[in-house]
């Protein structure tokens, strides 16, 4: 259970709130690479944590993120031409390249004026089929991260993007909560028998054991928490890690899910697969895995979660009934929707655009939800009583999330050695005796 206040502080995260700072000072991924506007072709407008922003591909294909309002007087960079080696403002003519530099003021005489001012413009990188920015201060700037997918092809990687349409901590309390998975994904779980993909065959033993023992440490990057559920022979360990201020890595091992808010009340889910040895991004595997878990486009655009969809009669709402098929339901699947992503965002957007987390019962099985509150308050809180967020500190690109089996006295936390845990209920035990 969060106050009000709390619940306020974690959830808002425009310009000029606590938790909105603490996000400007990770490097955040805006867009995917494959959504992003041709070289030299036309500006794209993007919302992401309550701001508009324009972005652009220069005639040499670098990506470029800009304020939207011109830095001359406001006008809209939307409006922009491409022009080669810049974006040139329709109003006056002013020509901004990829890194702010102001190429030309075309209504002012005096040559040196353009040296003596920059574009607004924001530091971009593009890895992993992913376009990153740091929207933060720019003496703040930390180091890029390097996560294990930037190295791999396209070929050995699966880049998608939902829109999800209410506040991005529904999001991510609904992947650090391993109980539901049993019951809400029942029926998209039984599929995974009959199914020759990797992420089915990683996730088919959670059909059994609806109520998996579950602890959780506090790690220098976040935290990481355990689901461990009683197989044939040995017991199933699967530690999922949450890594500040919205990265989850999965406990699969290949799969980096990525919340970003684009408002308060609407959020972009990135995902990224990757295998190193499998080209899992080629035909038939990449759309075979994309329409089992329900993010093809086909599905997302049904349910209203593409960037053309989510303000239409198709976005999940109370007057459509979320898009449940209550037919489908009574045929005999447990929930009546396509699959799992869409198992998850109705039951995320149904709570409302910001869940009232002062009226919530947490339980034995939500260890990790409270863990997740509190990692995001003491973001929001160093952020604004001026102090330094720990995470940043933290190679955040080496946590990571994995399955194995362990033996019945085996500590879980012997899967992942190299996590620096900073508080954990065995020390906080240890402290007390």
């Amino acid at each position: 259970m969060l106050t009000r206040q709390d619940n306020e502080l974690i959830c808002r995260t425009g310009p000029d709130t606590a938790m909105g700072n603490a996000m400007r000072r990770f490097w955040l991924p805006v867009a995917q690479s494959s959504d992003m506007p041709a070289p030299n072709g036309d500006p794209q407008t993007i919302e992401v944590l309550g701001e508009r922003f324009v972005v652009w591909r220069d005639q040499n294909g670098r990506a470029g993120m800009y304020a939207e309002g011109c830095l001359h007087r406001g006008a809209s960079m939307q409006l922009a031409r491409a022009d080669g080696d810049g974006l040139r403002c329709i109003y006056h003519g002013w020509k901004f390249a990829v890194d702010g530099t102001v190429l030309e003021t075309p209504n002012v005489a005096d040559p040196k004026f353009k040296d003596r001012i920059k574009g607004r413009t924001y530091p971009v990188r593009e890895a992993g089929g992913v376009v990153w920015a740091y929207l933060g201060p720019k003496e703040e700037e930390p180091p890029f991260p390097h996560w294990p997918f930037m190295d791999l092809p396209d070929t050995n990687r699966i880049n998608a993007r939902a829109i999800v349409n209410c506040n991005y901590v529904q999001v991510i309390e609904g992947l650090v909560d391993s109980s539901h998975l049993t019951v809400l994904h029942s029926s998209a779980l039984a599929k995974t028998n009959d199914s020759d993909l990797d992420y089915a065959k990683k996730t088919t033993h959670m059909q059994f054991d609806s109520a998996p023992i579950i602890e959780a440490d506090e790690t220098d990057f976040g935290f990481h928490y355990v689901a461990i559920r009683q197989g044939e022979a040995h017991r199933i360990a699967r530690v999922t890690s949450f890594i500040t201020p919205c990265f989850i890595a999965n406990a699969n091992g290949d799969l980096l899910l990525v919340i970003v808010p684009i408002n308060d009340e609407r959020c972009s889910f990135f995902h990224i697969w990757w295998d190193a040895e499998k080209p899992i991004g080629e035909e038939p595997l990449r759309s075979e895995q994309l329409k089992f878990v329900g993010l093809d486009e086909p599905t997302l655009r049904k349910y209203g979660m593409t960037d053309d969809t989510w303000d239409t009669p198709n976005a999940m709402s109370l007057a459509n009934g979320f898009g449940q098929d209550r037919q489908c339901q009574r045929d005999g699947h447990f929930t009546g929707f396509d699959s799992i992503t869409q198992e998850d965002a109705a039951c995320s957007v149904s709570s409302g655009k910001i869940r009232d987390r002062s009226q919530e019962l947490l339980c034995s099985a939500d260890v990790a939800i409270g863990r997740l509150h509190r990692c995001l308050l003491g973001a929001a809180r160093a952020v604004r009583d001026q102090q330094d967020i720990p995470a940043l500190r933290a190679q955040i690109d080496q946590a990571v999330g994995v399955s194995g089996e362990i033996g019945p006295d085996e500590d879980w936390r012997g899967l992942v050695p190299h996590h620096r845990i900073t508080s954990s209920p065995r020390t906080r035990a240890g402290r007390a005796q």
